[in-house]
C-alpha cells in the first residue's frame, strides 16, 4: 500500500517514549517534515517549557499547547511528535484523532526513568518522587493515548530504527486493520 503523501502522522505516549527521536527518522523515512510541538511552543514564545510552567502554570502551558495542536494537526503531509500531557485536552485527542494517523509510543515506567533520568527540562519531574510521578501519569494517561491511537508500539528496549520499521510495517497494514483499536 502507498501511503498518501498528504497523511498526517501524529506521535502521542508519555515523556522518556521516544517520540522527538522516532519522529525525525519517521519523517525521513517517509519524506515528510517533522514538527514537535513542545519545540515549536517553545520557538516561538522565545521561551523554555519550564519558564512557562513556571510563569503560567500548567494550565497556561496547556492552552499554549492546545491553540498550537489545532492549527499543526491541520497542515498537511506532517509527522507531528506532542507533548506527554496534549491527550489530556479532549479538544486535542479529537483532533488528533480526525485529522490523522495516531501511533501512541508506549514506554514502562522503568523506561521512562532511564531515558529521563539526566534530563532537567521536564517540569512535571523535578519535584518529589520521579517514578511515582511517571506512575501516576501513566495510570492517567494511558487509557487516553490508547483511546484514539490507530497503532500502538512499545518502544521498550527496541531501537530506534527498529521502532521505526515496525511503525512503517505497521502503517501498510492499516487498510486491513480496524480503523481504532477495539481493546482498551
Amino acid at each position: 500500500m502507498e501511503m498518501d503523501e498528504d497523511a498526517n502522522i501524529f506521535l502521542i505516549g508519555p515523556m522518556g517514549s521516544g517520540k522527538t527521536t522516532i519522529g525525525r527518522q519517521l519523517a525521513r523515512a517517509l519524506g515528510k517534515t517533522f514538527v514537535d510541538s513542545d519545540h515549536e511552543i517553545e520557538a516561538r514564545t522565545g521561551a523554555d517549557i519550564p519558564w512557562i510552567f513556571d510563569l503560567e502554570g500548567e494550565a497556561g502551558f496547556r492552552r499554549r499547547e492546545a491553540a498550537l495542536i489545532d492549527e499543526l494537526t491541520r497542515r498537511r503531509g506532517i509527522v507531528l511528535a506532542t507533548g506527554g500531557g496534549a491527550v489530556l485536552s479532549e479538544a486535542n485527542r479529537r483532533h488528533l484523532a480526525a485529522r490523522g494517523i495516531v501511533i501512541y509510543l508506549h514506554a514502562s515506567v522503568d523506561q521512562q526513568l532511564r531515558r529521563t533520568a539526566r534530563d532537567r527540562h521536564r517540569p512535571l519531574l523535578q519535584s518529589g518522587d520521579r517514578r511515582a510521578t511517571l506512575e501516576s501519569l501513566l495510570a492517567r494517561r494511558d487509557p487516553l493515548y490508547r483511546e484514539i491511537a490507530n497503532i500502538v508500539v512499545d518502544t521498550d528496549n527496541r531501537s530506534v530504527r527498529n521502532t521505526v520499521n515496525q511503525i512503517l510495517k505497521r502503517l501498510q497494514q492499516l487498510p486491513e486493520e480496524s480503523a481504532r483499536p477495539s481493546s482498551p
